[in-house]
């Protein structure tokens, strides 16, 4: 056994042998994503942006209000209306994960549940994993 570097061609040989292994045991696609922001006077003020993933889940890769713009309502309304489109797509569970000093008890007063963390006490941080179901 020796290790290697791998190109970006084998990783895409990789990810397709990982896709084709799958395929047996993902019952249900679907396809899209949401990339949503609200602008206010010609800037984007906040947004996000998701994409489904297997099965009917949406995987919320980005959140941000700008700190102006924070504690008061934006990050609510945008949480808002990607749930609303999410379940146009479909999709019936959400999953999103955040660091201790972003998000934790927004997602928490949204309805969604921590279903995994962990702490790094050197660094100085936790994660946290959570989901919601909308279907």
């Amino acid at each position: 056994m020796r290790f290697v570097d791998l190109s970006r061609e084998q990783v895409s040989d990789i990810e397709d042998k990982l896709e084709a292994f799958d395929e047996a045991h993902i019952t249900r696609r679907l396809s899209g994503s949401i990339r949503l922001g609200i602008e206010e006077d010609g800037e984007i003020v906040a947004g996000l942006d998701a994409c489904v993933t297997a099965f009917r889940i949406l995987y919320v890769s980005t959140v941000f209000v700008k700190e102006s713009h924070r504690r008061k309502g934006y990050g609510r309304a945008l949480i808002g209306e990607m749930e609303r489109r999410a379940a146009e797509l479909g999709v019936d569970t959400i999953r999103l994960d955040t660091f201790s000093w972003q998000g934790k008890e927004f997602y928490e007063a949204l309805g969604y549940e921590v279903v995994g963390s962990y702490e790094n006490s050197a660094d100085g941080y936790a994660e946290y994993f959570f989901l919601k179901r909308i279907g």
